[in-house]
């Protein structure tokens, strides 16, 4: 089992910048693909980002360009960089863990509000 804190979310302006980061209580980081995220008010949680353990990247359509999703796994860290925010940005975003080869995220965070304001 992986524990999973993610931090760094806030009130932000459109247009604006936040990075979240999330840290993970494991001794096999690299064994993890990571990934984030999101769900709005009165929607589902949808999937934002994901990063493998090769360091390989996959974006949502609607952040591709906008968001950066990286990892340290020197500090068992994973990280979402939002820039160009929206209000349609706004949302709880939740880090996740999945096992290399697994098919589904096992290990969830508690989620770190973002609210952007137009």
């Amino acid at each position: 089992q992986v524990q999973l804190v993610e931090s760094g979310g806030g009130l932000v302006q459109a247009g604006g910048s936040l990075r979240l980061s999330c840290a993970a209580s494991t001794r096999a980081f690299t064994s993890y693909d990571m990934g984030w995220f999101r769900q709005a008010p009165g929607k589902e949680r949808e999937f934002v980002a994901s990063i493998r353990w090769t360091g390989g990247t996959t974006y949502a359509a609607s952040v591709k360009g906008r968001f950066t999703i990286s990892r340290d796994n020197a500090k068992n860290t994973i990280y979402l960089q939002l820039d160009s925010l929206k209000s349609e940005d706004t949302a709880v975003y939740y880090c996740a863990a999945q096992r290399v080869g697994g098919n589904r995220y096992e290990n969830w965070g508690q989620g770190t509000q973002v609210t952007v304001s137009s």
